[in-house]
């Protein structure tokens, strides 16, 4: 038997992580086995547990989401971050997503949107899905100047063949590997040759770092 999807809490709202809690422990893939009420504490725990996914809230005392996710990266912690959201007002959390988060879940996010995207950040080959990923990053990018210069990922960019900027760009789009291999006519194990280089080419950790990189460097605009 597959052993569960191991889960860390990190929220400064107690009634909050019980509710997160309870819908998690209903699943049997999935197990909280980390609670924290702050970044500090989180690091702390995250230090002597193994834990596949943190659910990271931005706004917490000693230390916010935000500062922790950048120090889990900067260790080079193994745990993907999916970053809590207040959506309208958290509009600095694409800095967290530069610094190593993995997605985006709004804190009023139905049960079964949680859940999805607890796995879905798992798997780590998957879409970028749920929708509130995708559209957070389109919110987000909005926001910064439109003369924003040359990304120091243009030429990174610039490395990726044109098949690469294609699949890259049905990436940011939201499509599952299967939906590009459909779109563009190539078997399934194709594109996720192509997904590993784009990875490697623009050094991004994971998928949602690659979008990001797709929309700073304008390759993919918000809504297009």
């Amino acid at each position: 038997m597959t052993s569960p999807i191991r889960v860390a809490l990190v929220d400064d709202q107690q009634l909050v992580r019980a509710g997160f809690r309870m819908v998690i422990d209903s699943q049997p893939d999935l197990q909280v086995v980390v609670e924290a009420g702050d970044g500090a504490q989180a690091l702390r725990m995250l230090a002597s547990h193994t834990v596949d996914v943190v659910l990271m809230d931005v706004r917490m005392p000693n230390l916010d989401g935000l500062s922790a996710t950048a120090r889990l990266t900067a260790a080079g912690h193994a745990s993907r971050v999916i970053v809590l959201t207040t959506f309208d007002l958290d509009e600095y959390v694409l800095e967290a997503i530069r610094s190593g988060a993995s997605g985006f879940l709004l804190k009023d996010a139905p049960p079964e949107e949680m859940l999805a995207a607890v796995r879905t950040v798992h798997r780590g080959d998957a879409v970028i899905a749920p929708s509130s990923t995708r559209r957070l990053l389109e919110h987000l990018v909005t926001v910064l100047p439109e003369d924003r210069g040359r990304s120091p990922h243009q030429e990174a960019l610039d490395g990726l063949t044109d098949r690469e900027r294609e699949v890259l760009v049905l990436m940011a789009r939201g499509r599952s590997n299967a939906e590009i291999a459909e779109e563009l006519f190539v078997a399934e194990p194709t594109v996720k040759t192509h997904v590993g280089r784009i990875l490697a080419k623009l050094a991004a950790r994971d998928r949602v770092q690659a979008v990001v990189t797709a929309y700073e460097t304008g390759l993919v605009r918000p809504g297009g």
